[in-house]
């Protein structure tokens, strides 16, 4: 467990550095200042462990600058109702009071230990599940690059048709990343009215504009320290995409109706249906932001080149609607397999998963016949 110590007291920061050096389990680095803390800490860190009372900036103003990425626990000889209250607000786990012996500190950090480990077996189980319902060969080469991607925060653009998969994908990443215990947040570009998607992407104050009764926090804010995916991103507003280009450069964002920057920690994954290159020769796209979202491409292949799954996700569909409908399990005729194999799918696996509830639904026998997918009024 590695562990960040936020102390300006140079003798409580050694006693502790040299108290806790028997704990070899625990991997300590300490911070004199907490604005030293800001620039130092990372992903790799576990549990932060800081005084409140520290020039410059006290420890309740870093835990709202680390806001929520961190656990934290706070120790202090000043205690107030109010600073431990606005602890409590902010998620503290631990408020100890100076003067404490060392293993009240052990024991807290122990606690803490033990509730991020079952965290952990939670989202190794998650893991498990990759949300995939089938495998091939094509899909197994884009999962490697995925696999290789994820452990990084280099930005990744999904390139691919529409139903393909493109937030199956994004979750996969996210999950297999080191950000799995941050949120994940989906938002599709082309669902939200032009007028809005400036505030719902960045937020904005009480007043800021007519309807704004109370201030509200942007999907930027809500995603931080975890991943933003932002879905068809070739329909953002050109006037918008400056504005999501220097939060991504910045690592801020100021909500609407505000003079304040808020620092932010995500990454963003996009994804687009349309031709990038062709929006940008038409002035509809820019192109720095499609460089800086662009750093990893991950090509999905349609379904139609992903034959070996077909079955695989219409047997595993089936048997999800039945579950869900309380049907006895139904199966696949060996016609109807191979009239799911003929079809082109030109609306890729959402277009499947749909055919396979319909014929569920519709089936006569506990074996659905080729005419019950209704597939060729399409072909």
């Amino acid at each position: 467990m590695k562990i960040a110590i936020v102390e300006d007291d140079i003798n409580m920061r050694k006693s502790l550095e040299i108290a806790m050096s028997d704990y070899k389990e625990f991997e300590i680095q300490t911070f004199k200042h907490a604005k030293d803390a800001l620039k130092g800490l990372n992903s790799s860190f576990d549990l932060v462990i800081t005084d409140i009372n520290m020039p410059g900036m006290d420890g309740i103003e870093l835990i709202k600058e680390l806001n929520g990425r961190f656990e934290v626990i706070i120790m202090t000889g000043n205690a107030t109702l109010s600073k431990a209250i606005d602890s409590i607000h902010l998620g503290v786990k631990d408020f100890l009071l100076k003067p404490f012996d060392v293993d009240t500190l052990i024991n807290a950090i122990k606690r803490e230990s033990k509730v991020q480990k079952v965290q952990k077996r939670v989202v190794k189980s998650k893991k498990s599940d990759s949300g995939f319902l089938g495998k091939s060969d094509a899909l197994t080469k884009v999962l490697n690059i995925a696999d290789k991607a994820s452990k990084t925060d280099a930005s990744i653009l999904l390139l691919g048709q529409s139903g393909v998969g493109k937030e199956v994908f994004a979750s996969y990443i996210h999950t297999n990343s080191p950000r799995v215990k941050k949120p994940f947040i989906a938002i599709n570009m082309a669902a939200i009215p032009e007028n809005l998607i400036e505030s719902e992407l960045f937020g904005f104050e009480k007043g800021a504009f007519t309807d704004a009764s109370e201030a509200k926090a942007g999907q930027f804010e809500l995603a931080n320290g975890g991943t933003l995916f932002l879905d068809e991103i070739g329909e953002m507003p050109y006037g918008v995409q400056a504005k999501l280009l220097r939060a991504l450069q910045e690592k801020e964002v100021r909500r609407l109706g505000s003079s304040k920057n808020i620092k932010i920690d995500i990454r963003v994954i996009s994804a687009t249906n349309a031709n990038l290159d062709e929006k940008i020769k038409e002035g509809l796209f820019r192109e720095d932001l499609y460089y800086r979202l662009n750093t990893i491409p991950l090509h999905i292949p349609p379904l139609c080149e992903r034959k070996d799954e077909i079955i695989q996700i219409a047997e595993a569909t089936c048997k999800s609607n039945c579950e869900k409908y309380s049907f006895e399990l139904k199966t696949f005729s060996t016609e109807a397999k191979s009239e799911l194999l003929d079809y082109s799918w030109p609306g890729n696996i959402r277009e499947l998963i749909s055919v396979v509830e319909r014929a569920v639904i519709l089936s006569e026998t506990q074996e659905i016949q080729k005419d019950e997918l209704f597939l060729n009024v399409r072909k």
